[in-house]
């Protein structure tokens, strides 16, 4: 079950059963096929929408879709979410990390911050190399870098520290 709320305003229950998809308790059906990577044709009740997935904030499980040419904010909260928020827990707030671990073992190639900068929610904070890829990590929330752990050049192991956030 998923609590999805469009625009900060509309909110839908979202479940599956089975195969069905219901929507508010009501079976939805829809046909979906993908075009491209992050782009969708949909069509529902003979009626055709094009829907591209602008951006992804997996931590915050928020999506920046665009539909037919109009941008919608969706957010989602699942069961775990929506328990936490009963209890009084911020399920942002939660999520967010006071550090940034390596996701994979590689090389630091730039680190685009300095201690005690202040970093906006996607943008980069360093650029690893790994399997002759570059990858940029980017800021998932609102952050002030408190510690540097790592220089250009570093070689760095899956779940090492590089950065420490305020």
């Amino acid at each position: 079950m998923l609590k999805i709320k469009v625009n900060q305003s509309s909110d839908y229950v979202v479940e599956k059963d089975g195969h069905q998809t219901l929507i508010n308790g009501i079976v939805e059906n829809f046909d979906r096929i993908l075009l491209a990577d992050g782009r969708y044709h949909i069509l529902k009740d003979n009626i055709s929408y094009t829907v591209e997935v602008l951006e992804i904030n997996k931590p915050l499980k928020e999506l920046l879709l665009k539909i037919n040419g109009v941008e919608y904010q969706v957010t989602g909260k699942d069961k775990f979410d929506l328990l936490m928020e009963q209890m009084g827990i911020s399920a942002s707030a939660a999520s967010k990390h006071e550090q940034l671990k390596a996701p994979m073992p590689g090389k630091v190639l730039e680190i685009k911050v300095s201690v005690g900068q202040e970093v906006k929610q996607g943008e980069p904070l360093l650029i690893l190399e790994a399997m002759k890829m570059e990858n940029v990590l980017k800021a998932s929330h609102d952050v002030t870098v408190a510690e540097i752990n790592i220089k250009q050049g570093d070689t760095v192991d899956k779940g090492q520290v590089l950065l420490v956030f305020e």
